[in-house]
This record gives structure tokens, C-alpha cells and sequence, in this order.
């Protein structure tokens, strides 16, 4: 590495899913060398006592919040004079907010570049003892704001099921929407609650499908709560009784598809005692 290094410009960082020990060693090294640190705070988290240890691994460090991020003139002209980290939770490039901030660092001539982490996705995929090739297109699962229930999540949900393919589903973290507030992450009864929404809204705007004619509790789940670190936890089973599991914060769903016999093998190894 030469003196100039990191070069002026946005160097977005995955930190990996969790635990900071996901972090690789270029992505610390980057991160420290950069004249100034923020961490995206909106579309993941890192746990509180993460974040207590991130000042001593890559230095000191600001939050940002969705309106900096999704309208970041400010940050991309700190950019252009010298090296700007933006710390992201999992892999940088998960996000469409983060896929737009290169284009317009594009567009200004601003330098742009990613060092990449594990992201929460390939770990869930890992951990549900589900074959990686099957799985489809994840989705999220937004709070309903007032009467705006979008259905587009459980229509996605749908095709992957007809389709053959699991789902990975992740659930909200802001009921605002707004991306300024402390989050409040979406609980296994409400994600749960919502899905039994969605159904009831398709349902009546587009009529009866076969492929949702199970009752949601009856669908077969898997529940990964808190990946990543020392706490989390891997649960299968209906989702009636995923919806009951209580405690951790940060929760992700897969919802399978026909699952084959090793598949179901696992699935089951999971399902709590």
C-alpha cells in the first residue's frame, strides 16, 4: 500500500453480519486509514455492544440515518476532498440505496469503492441446512404504514414457492419508514400477523390461490434470529409456533418450498425441543 492510500473518494466497507469478529482485515485496515468513519444506520444493524467495540477497531466514527444517506450531497463532497468510509452492517452492495450511491459518485466524478463482507443472506442460507442452488429472490417484509399494505412481498413469496424455490425473508427494522428513529426491529408474531394480512388482502383483491390456501400458521418456517452472533439462534417449525418464540432482536425467515428428503431431514433437526 503507498502513502495516498485509501485514495480521496467513498470507499463503502462491509462489516459482516453481527459479530465485529466477522470483519475481514482489509476491510479494518481500510476503515482506519480513511480520513473520516460513518456508520450507515438504517437498512441493518449492528448490536449495541458491537458498536461499543467498533471505535477501538477502526477509530472514531458518526452515524448516519436514511436522509444522509439516500440524499448524500454532503457526504459525497467530504468525498471529493479525501477518503470517506461509509461502515455497512453484512456486504455494502445488498442494498439498492448503496447500488444508487455508486452511480452518483458516477455521475460527480467522485472516487467509489467497496471492500466486501459477509453478508447475513449467504450466512442464513448456510445455517438453514437448505440447499444453496434453490433458493429464489429474498424479499422484505415492511410494517403496514396506516392502510398502505403492500402485497408485493407475499406475491414474490408466491412465485418462488410455485417455483420451487425457498425464501429468505427479512424482516423491517423501522415502523416509520422514515429511517431516522431508532429502530424497532419486526418480531417473529408480527412478521407472522403481517403475512396473515397480506394473504387476506391478495385474496380479496385478486381472488383465492391454490398455493395460499394453507393457513400462514400451518407453513412450514425457519427462524434466525440474532445471526452472526454468540447469541443466535436457529429455529424451525410452523410458523404458529415460530410466531411464540420470544427474546433476541434482529430476526430473518425462510420460508421453504417442497423441500427434499435431506432438506427435510434438517428442517426437523431444527425444530425446538
Amino acid at each position: 500500500m503507498t502513502a495516498e492510500f485509501p485514495t480521496p473518494g467513498l470507499w463503502l466497507i462491509g462489516l459482516g453480519p453481527g459479530d465485529l469478529g466477522h470483519m475481514t482485515e482489509r476491510a479494518m485496515s481500510v476503515a482506519r486509514r480513511c480520513k473520516k468513519r460513518y456508520l450507515e444506520g438504517y437498512t441493518a444493524l449492528l448490536p449495541k455492544d458491537q458498536e461499543e467495540r467498533l471505535e477501538e477497531l477502526v477509530g472514531p466514527w458518526k452515524r448516519l440515518m436514511r436522509p444522509s444517506v439516500e440524499n448524500p450531497e454532503d457526504l459525497l463532497e467530504e468525498a471529493r476532498e479525501g477518503s470517506i468510509a461509509l461502515l455497512v452492517v453484512g456486504d455494502p452492495m445488498q442494498a439498492t440505496t448503496h447500488i444508487d450511491l455508486e452511480a452518483r459518485c458516477a455521475e460527480r466524478g467522485v472516487g467509489f469503492e467497496v471492500v466486501p463482507g459477509m453478508s447475513a443472506t449467504s450466512l442464513a442460507v448456510s445455517l438453514s441446512g437448505l440447499q444453496s442452488y434453490r433458493f429464489g429472490r429474498q424479499v422484505t417484509l415492511p410494517y403496514a404504514y396506516g392502510d398502505c399494505l403492500a402485497t408485493s412481498p407475499l406475491e414474490m413469496i408466491d412465485t418462488n414457492y410455485v417455483s420451487g424455490l425457498h425464501s429468505i425473508v427479512l424482516l423491517d427494522l423501522d415502523p416509520t419508514g422514515m429511517g431516522v428513529d431508532s429502530p424497532k426491529p419486526m418480531q417473529p408474531a408480527e412478521a407472522v400477523a403481517m403475512l396473515e394480512r397480506m394473504v387476506s388482502r391478495l385474496v380479496e383483491e385478486h381472488g383465492e390461490r391454490g398455493s395460499l390456501a394453507v393457513p400462514v400458521g400451518e407453513w412450514d418456517g425457519i427462524l434466525l434470529s440474532d445471526i452472526g452472533t454468540d447469541g443466535q439462534r436457529v429455529i424451525s417449525g410452523h410458523l404458529s409456533d415460530l410466531s411464540e418464540v420470544q427474546g433476541g432482536f434482529i430476526h430473518t425467515l425462510i420460508l421453504p418450498a417442497e423441500m427434499g428428503a435431506n432438506e427435510r431431514e434438517a428442517f426437523e433437526r431444527r425444530v425446538a425441543g
